[in-house]
């Protein structure tokens, strides 16, 4: 199916969590590389990158291999959950209640709100900073009203907006990019001891790998939101290398300006680090990785907002949220962002550190088990209509194999997490490596797929 170009960009998306008909399917397989490339380049990806040397010390060699090693890794996820979204055109949350069950899922689907509350407020408090830094008559405080704002009307208007955003983005931000490493290196110059900075240390090297990976699993709860209005004839293998290839270039890129940024200059503020680096240039660079990471918040509220009216629609089966009802919980939600943000921007880059290895913990489990459901157990085939229905029609309230996987790879993860706030007695045997998400993917999705294979009924003929 072609895309409809008598639709403009501008007009509003009227669903919100309802299955997309076939007839109102729409885009190419290019569309999803935009996308995922656009949405990865701006300042939160670059202080993500950075971490491998302010907080794991590694040298630039060896902490460009690990954020790329697990960059490659955790996309592999993050793209076939993308490839999910043309076969059932629902959001990736609601068809999470194929697995759970529908009140099963609940769990799941209000710790993925929170993980978009814990990423918004962190852009918000990105993008409020570095307009500060360009403009120090205008308050960190204006900016981050100033991004929510950009973000917010992303989202009222939905999905063909915040693709079109993201599109743009990736030719503006991308050139941006590549002339933010030019001048860097020629311009600015590289300090003669560069390579030589810092070293490799097992604990750190992998620390650094599981954040790479974690930046690509957390996509995965909403990733196939964007792929959802594809064509349902679309080759699974095109969305797949596309939202693969998009996410990876599109994350790896700036982690490594990160990387340069940290090594050359010692310190937390990143983005004035920037400023140095790129000199007469400085106000470009910032402004354009600010106005990135509005096109990225706004599909963060966007999908949170989708997982909110999903939270209701599971007490209220009968709801059928439209235009409408998003509009309103979004203003609802960025009133909240922007009071975390506001009040929680003074510790940032330690808050920041611990909630993503929090995170990681609690996708992991989900991941493994949307997955192994999916392609090993359901084959892609889902009774769509059970999914909106209170008693989870033939996926139940609840599904107890789901839900004690669960909780099991939380509980093994448990020896082998290591953060500041707390570091397991396997992890310290590792000397205090983090390998908790690697033990949380070998033991569940086994595990889940054993258990599963005596539920075959739940699977529907094509």
């Amino acid at each position: 199916m072609k895309d409809q170009p008598d639709v403009p960009v501008s007009s509003l998306e009227i669903s919100t969590i309802q299955p997309v008909a076939l007839s109102e399917r729409h885009g190419k397989p290019g569309d999803l590389f935009t996308i995922w490339f656009g949405c990865n380049i701006m300042l939160l990806t670059v202080i993500t990158g950075s971490l491998a040397v302010s907080v794991f010390h590694l040298s630039f060699l060896w902490a460009t291999i690990a954020v790329l090693t697990g960059n490659l890794v955790g996309g592999v996820f993050m793209a076939l959950h993308s490839a999910q979204g043309p076969q059932l055109g629902v959001p990736q949350m609601v068809q999470t209640r194929g697995q759970f069950g529908s009140y099963g899922s609940l769990l799941v689907v209000a710790l993925v709100v929170i993980m978009y509350i814990g990423f918004m407020a962190s852009n918000l408090v990105l993008g409020g900073q570095s307009l500060h830094v360009i403009h120090p008559s205008f308050s960190s405080d204006s900016g981050i009203l100033m991004v929510a704002i950009l973000s917010l009307i992303a989202t009222m208007f939905g999905y063909r907006l915040i693709h079109a955003y993201s599109k743009i983005m990736s030719w503006l931000s991308g050139a941006t990019l590549l002339a933010t490493f030019g001048w860097m290196v020629f311009v600015h110059g590289l300090p003669a001891d560069f390579l030589h900075r810092n070293g490799f240390d097992l604990a750190g090297f992998l620390g650094a790998v599981s954040i790479a990976a974690l930046w690509q699993l957390a996509y995965a709860p909403y990733v196939s939101d964007y792929s959802r209005y594809m064509p349902q004839d679309i080759s699974e293998k095109a969305v797949f290398w596309t939202s693969y290839s998009g996410c990876v270039l599109g994350s790896f890129f700036p982690m490594v300006l990160g990387i340069l940024v940290a090594t050359c200059l010692s310190g937390d503020d990143v983005i004035q680090s920037i400023v140095t680096l790129t000199g007469g240039i400085s106000p470009l660079v910032i402004a354009v990785f600010a106005i990135g990471i509005a096109t990225t918040n706004a599909m963060n509220l966007y999908c949170g907002v989708l997982c909110t009216l999903t939270l209701g629609q599971t007490f209220l089966p009968k709801w059928s949220p439209r235009a409408r009802a998003r509009i309103i919980t979004a203003v609802c939600t960025v009133f909240i962002e922007i009071a975390i943000a506001v009040y929680g921007q003074d510790n940032f880059l330690v808050n920041y550190t611990n909630f993503i290895l929090i995170l990681l913990y609690v996708l992991v489990p989900w991941t493994a088990i949307n997955l192994v459901d999916y392609y090993l157990v359901a084959h892609g085939n889902y009774d769509v209509a059970s999914f909106f229905r209170r008693d989870g029609g033939i996926y139940g309230y609840f599904n107890g194999k789901a839900i004690f996987c669960y909780l099991l790879g939380i509980l093994v993860e448990i020896p082998f997490m290591a953060t500041g706030l707390y570091t397991g007695p396997a992890a310290r045997a590792l000397g205090g490596a983090d390998i908790s998400w690697i033990v949380g993917l070998a033991i569940v999705s086994p595990v889940y797929f054993h258990l599963s294979r005596t539920g075959a009924a739940r699977q529907i003929s094509a």
